[in-house]
């Protein structure tokens, strides 16, 4: 499950290309635990998915880091 915005007119720093660029953001809620236990359905955190529209590369971060 995802969310998207508007494109903003907004840039961030990609590593890749070495300086700012326009990047499309969304929120996945993510499975953090691979197995056949069932608290493996339950464990899901959000994490804010940038993507990068000069190269295409991808950074995720873990939106709730406690």
């Amino acid at each position: 499950m995802a969310t998207t915005t508007p494109d903003t007119g907004r840039s961030e720093f990609c590593e890749d290309c070495d300086c700012d660029t326009p990047h499309s953001v969304a929120i996945e809620l993510r499975a953090e635990r691979e197995g056949d236990d069932e608290s493996a359905a339950f464990s899901r955190e959000p994490y804010r998915v940038a993507t990068c529209s000069v190269c295409d590369a991808t950074t995720a971060l873990r939106m709730n880091d406690a």
